[in-house]
């Protein structure tokens, strides 16, 4: 059972890290000592030492994260353009880690399964088309591997996955129906890891059975179970697993991704809500359709521009220029 007391002050904490716990200067500065060393690489062209673009993607991730939390967490705005190039970023760690896969076997991957399908459903929201393609067929050639490592616990991204599959009419082993089960299946004939995918989704299984309702107030009680879900685990703050994350811990994205869908479905949402998390400033933040491509992050510009410059094997380099206007 949810604990309101509980949830506003795990909601406190969670504003504040941004605050007094992240310094966004002290971010900033670690972003502006990667714009230098990359610059470097750059201008000297210096493909042997390389991989630290790839490792530093993760500074300009943490970089647009914090002033992502600052403008809409912390001043209460409603621009999205922040996390639209934070979903960039996790795009080109997909396709740079790609070109690592002979030379550094066992490097580490730098996206997770959860950021990777995060960004894929954000693609979708915002209407980017040719990207969110490309980032699905990624997905798919990778699945089975390394690369993507969905041995995950998240039932939220199993739902997230699911419904995608099914929103799109596309299947992942030959299946949109029961996807969690039907991975940990292929993966346990394969001999793969697959001991965290979860057995049942809970809510989320009503919700994947009912999602294409006509009825709204069936919608309705469905995303207030899913509010309350995400609520409970979000009040666990630093200690749950599945939304106790202090960076996407109160951003109900799995909800705002299902009110896209049935929008595009020509099916009723709900206009108001009641709940706490539905009335976050980043539940409420300004996302039309379709989503103008924000400026590019000069640093990844710089880092797209290397290996396009110098892997014609670069996956952005078969389809020419990506997020542009």
């Amino acid at each position: 059972m949810l604990n309101t007391k509980k949830l506003q002050l795990s909601y406190k904490r969670y504003s504040k890290n941004f605050v007094e716990g992240i310094k966004f200067e002290d971010v900033e500065e670690t972003y502006l000592e990667s714009f230098n060393r990359i610059t470097q690489i750059v201008n000297l062209n210096e493909i042997e030492k390389d991989h630290i673009l790839l490792i530093d993607l993760d500074s300009i991730e943490s970089y647009n994260l914090s002033k992502w939390k600052r403008d809409v967490l912390v001043n209460h705005g409603e621009n999205s353009d922040e996390l639209k190039k934070i979903m960039m970023v996790i795009f080109h760690q997909c396709m740079a880690q790609n070109l690592y896969k002979s030379r550094y076997p066992k490097v580490f991957v730098e996206y997770t399964f959860e950021d990777v399908i995060k960004t894929l459903i954000h693609f979708t929201m915002f209407g980017w088309e040719k990207e969110e393609k490309i980032l699905f067929n990624f997905i798919v050639d990778h699945f089975d591997s390394r690369w993507m490592k969905a041995n995950d616990l998240n039932k939220h991204t199993w739902f997230l996955l699911e419904l995608y599959l099914q929103f799109r009419n596309k299947t992942i082993f030959g299946t949109n129906q029961n996807l969690h089960k039907a991975v940990r299946e292929q993966f346990k004939k394969m001999d793969l890891e697959y001991g965290l995918i979860p057995e049942e989704l809970d809510v989320y299984t009503e919700v994947l059975k009912h999602w294409e309702t006509p009825q709204l107030d069936e919608i309705k009680i469905l995303t207030d179970k899913m509010s309350e879900y995400h609520s409970i685990l979000a009040s666990e703050l630093g200690e749950s697993l599945e939304f106790g994350d202090f960076g996407y811990g109160f951003y109900p994205y799995e909800i705002l991704f299902l009110l896209f869908v049935r929008k595009q479905r020509g099916l009723p949402v709900p206009e108001e809500f009641e709940d706490f998390l539905m009335n976050t400033p980043e539940a409420k933040m300004k996302m039309n359709d379709p989503e103008p491509y924000p400026e590019w992050d000069p640093l990844l510009k710089l880092i797209d521009g290397f290996y396009r410059k110098n892997y014609p094997n670069y996956i952005p380099n078969q389809y020419g220029e990506l997020f542009q206007n």
